[in-house]
């Protein structure tokens, strides 16, 4: 691999031990210093006139990260609008009704890619492409290699570790409680669980003594091997770190932290500076700048612009109703760093060629069509 990197798992960096700690995230800048930054921003910002129902400057963009399972918005709905104004591609890390999700997603994916060819020849409109995201631990189970030989050779593009049910999860903001008691009412939510009790029902990648298992390791490996993309999920400092050498040994390089800002994440712009040697992306996500976690766009433009575009991708990690859909979304978040300070070129880096290296698709298709639409406008 050429000359090494300094190691990843520097002490002055690396802050996080079992049980991990509340970290505060200090990102959400209070509205009063906000205000300084974001309205000069907002106020230079004027690229296009808004038209609705049209959804402007999201041509060419890649969506990876879009919730469209039983409950959330419509993936068929969302594939449509997201063809109509020209994007390139989308990604569901979930779809289709929660009871087929262990299943994998790849039999509704290719429905919609089925269906969605058939619209467009009914329409003349040119159908995105579309991805199918796996989490490793959907089944409560953890990692295996049958569950990821599977997912890889049904064609999943992508995979999560754990998640919702992820033990750091648990412990920052509670879970569902039928997932440890299968007699509670599905509505019922629990409060932030200690620690032990995190663990107790909740995944986490690391053995007593700091080591990845090896069914982690395994499957990693797999995943690697066939050149699929990885989520670390909502690991913990430790795993990351963790999951990071074991990247970084296997010259991995569609490894990826999603919304790194959020606090299941909330990593430090050194700490992203580390990790990115290694050739790790960081995925930043409508979801942190939402009103639901209060993430300050600045603050995100500024990590982007530190750390390097080339590290980053922009998606929705949207689906839920409280959320605008996940074009909508990507025009938003795409938007802000436009409005901060992010060039059309580094737009396509972050919002178009990265995440067509994510999926694997060609990132020089996704930015044509993103130039062809401008060049037509």
């Amino acid at each position: 691999m050429g000359e090494q990197p300094e190691p990843i798992m520097s002490e002055e960096i690396f802050d996080d031990t079992p049980p991990p700690g509340r970290l505060p995230n200090d990102n959400a800048t209070p509205t009063i210093e906000r205000a300084v930054n974001s309205y000069p921003a907002r106020r230079r910002y004027k690229p296009y006139i808004q038209t609705p129902p049209r959804i402007e400057a999201v041509g060419g963009m890649i969506d990876i990260h879009c919730h469209a399972e039983y409950g959330q918005q419509d993936a068929m709905a969302v594939a449509k609008l997201a063809s109509a104004n020209g994007m390139y591609g989308i990604l569901y890390k979930s779809i289709g009704k929660e009871d087929k999700r262990s299943a994998g997603p790849m039999e509704d994916v290719n429905k919609l890619i089925v269906e969605l060819d058939r619209w467009s020849q009914e329409t003349g409109v040119a159908p995105i492409k579309a991805w199918g995201g796996y989490a490793l631990c959907r089944d409560n189970k953890p990692p295996s290699r049958q569950k990821v030989e599977t997912q890889v050779k049904a064609g999943v593009a992508a995979f999560w570790l754990a998640l919702a049910n992820h033990a750091n999860t648990f412990h920052i903001v509670g879970g569902k409680v039928r997932r440890w008691d299968p007699t509670a009412d599905p509505k019922l939510h629990s409060d932030p669980l200690p620690w032990d009790l995190a663990l107790k029902y909740g995944h986490y990648a690391l053995d007593p003594k700091g080591k990845l298992k090896p069914e982690y390791e395994e499957a990693i490996r797999i995943i690697a091997d066939n050149d699929r993309a990885l989520s670390f999920g909502h690991s913990t400092h430790q795993e990351i770190f963790a999951l990071a050498e074991l990247v970084d040994k296997l010259n991995f390089k569609r490894a990826f932290i999603d919304h790194p800002f959020s606090p299941f994440v909330n990593i430090t712009v050194e700490q992203m500076k580390q990790l990115s040697r290694i050739g790790i992306h960081f995925n930043f996500t409508y979801d942190e700048l939402s009103p639901m976690l209060g993430v300050d766009p600045g603050k995100m433009y500024a990590a982007i612009r530190t750390v390097g575009v080339e590290h980053f991708t922009l998606s929705s990690d949207a689906g839920d109703t409280v959320f605008p859909n996940s074009v909508e979304a990507m025009r938003q978040i795409t938007g802000y760093m436009a409005a901060f300070g992010l060039t059309q070129e580094e737009i396509e880096i972050v919002a178009m060629k990265n995440p067509a290296f994510i999926v694997g698709a060609n990132p020089a298709e996704a930015v044509e069509r993103s130039r062809e639409l401008q060049a037509a406008a």
